[in-house]
Formats: C-alpha cells, structure tokens, sequence
C-alpha cells in the first residue's frame, strides 16, 4: 500500500491553479485538451474511489476544477482507508486485485499532474518515492496491461534520465513534449 494524498495533493493544487484561458491548450496526453483532461481526471478520480470504498457508488460529476481537486482528495482519502487495498474491484470489463488499480489510479494522478504542468509551463512536484513507486509499477504493468489502448506506445526515454521523464515515457509520452 502506498499513499496517495502527496500526490492527489500535488493534483488539487494544479487543479485549483488552473484558469479559464487554458482549457483550451493541449497538453501531453494527445487526445485532451486542458479541459478535456480536467473531465478525465474526474471521471478517473471518480471510478476508483468507486473502487476503494468498495460500495459501488460514484461520486457525482464535478463542476469545475475545483470540483474535480475534491473529488482528488476524496481519492486519497478513500484508498487511506483500512481495507481499500484488499480485495478485487472490475474497471473497463476487468477483474482486477484492488492493490493493482491503487497503483493504476496512482500513476493517473501523478501522469496527468505532470501533463497539466507540461501544458502550462508551471512546475512539476512530486516526491521521489512516490514517482519511484509510480514508475516501477507503470513499466512492469504497462507493457503487459490487459486492456489494449489506454497508453500510447512507449517513448524511449534514456536509463540515466530524471525519474518523471522516464515514467512519462513508459506512460506514451514525450518528456520533451512543449505547448
């Protein structure tokens, strides 16, 4: 089990920090838009919650990113709680142990955070043991992920390169990507 609320922390504060006249930027994750990415966080942040209350009750759409930052906090909250890491949760039609969609919602968050911070040039923080738990369950899970098209190809990224670089690259990235 791992924490998620310094990340889920770092992506309510990008979200908080976002303003009207970037919605519209592209960002990394190609097929979204700033605004675009703002909902798929929060349908994403809303199904795992999902998962790790375990009572199969999703949390309604947000309004707004600030909105979508509660329902992040609502996330680590919800995966802090005893139990949330046992058992199995079903996502897109599979079964799955509820550690591996912890982790799955954890590189959610961390991922998405470093594209909105690609997409408006401000700074990306996250700390090393979480990028380092995020990055060592996204390159042995990934390539082997049971549902086919949710990560672009991988980028290669060298060995030697920052962490965060490396995990966007597992992720379908290009750490190099700029608005």
């Amino acid at each position: 089990m791992i924490d998620l609320t310094p990340a889920c922390d770092a992506m309510a504060r990008m979200l908080s920090a976002l303003g009207d006249g970037e919605l519209d930027a592209a960002t990394p994750c190609s097929e979204y838009t700033v605004a675009g990415l703002i909902g798929h966080v929060d349908f994403a942040a809303r199904n795992f919650t999902a998962m790790a209350r375990a009572d199969g009750e999703t949390p309604a759409e947000a309004d707004g990113p600030d909105g979508v930052a509660a329902h992040v906090r609502d996330l680590a909250a919800a995966w802090n709680r005893e139990g949330a890491w046992s058992g199995y949760s079903e996502g897109a039609g599979v079964k799955q142990p509820n550690a591996v969609w912890g982790m799955i919602a954890l590189n959610e968050i961390v991922v998405h955070t470093w594209d909105f911070a690609k997409a408006t040039g401000r700074s990306f923080e996250m700390p090393e043991e979480t990028l380092r738990a995020c990055y060592e369950h996204a390159s042995a899970f990934i390539p082997q992920a049971p549902i086919a098209g949710l990560w672009g190809p991988p980028v290669d990224v060298a060995g030697d390169a920052p962490l965060i670089d490396r995990l966007a690259g597992v992720n379908g990235r290009d750490p190099s990507w700029t608005a």
